[in-house]
């Protein structure tokens, strides 16, 4: 299973060609990843809790992109994220931003569990390792 995010590619987006720069997928990935972490959550009835600023975030460790093609300006596009490990205190997405039918990045994206009143890093709380499961796809080589 994927969790699908969509948005569309906007002036601030794009460099003076109208071709989206590439800073900016980061930017893109960052919100499917909140929106993913938000939908995993809210499934449990624990959305609030987990975000709020007392709880846990989730910090990246590493992140290896690919550019494929460009994207430009008033492009739509749709990040499709799974995850391909799962360990105590981290996970790992794969993040496949499409437009249309075509893959123009890819980012492979280890994050950490912390927590937000200590700054150290956490275990991943069961109901979401269990869940984030559900997501899990067979690791790139």
């Amino acid at each position: 299973m994927q969790h699908i995010y969509t948005q569309r590619v906007y002036y601030s987006d794009t460099d003076a060609g109208g071709i989206m720069y590439h800073a900016r997928y980061l930017d893109f990935a960052e919100h499917a990843r909140t929106e993913f972490v938000r939908e995993v959550a809210s499934l449990h009835n624990k959305e609030t809790p987990l975000l709020q600023a007392n709880e846990v975030g989730f910090v990246v460790k590493s992140i290896h992109v690919e550019y494929h093609s460009p994207s430009f300006l008033d492009d739509f596009l749709t990040v499709k994220s799974s995850v391909t490990q799962l360990k105590r205190f981290s996970i790992t997405l794969r993040q496949s931003i499409f437009r249309d039918e075509i893959e123009v990045a890819t980012l492979i994206v280890r994050a950490a569990a912390v927590s937000l009143k200590t700054y150290k890093v956490i275990p991943l709380e069961s109901w979401f390792s269990e869940s984030l499961g559900e997501y899990m796809t067979p690791k790139e080589q």
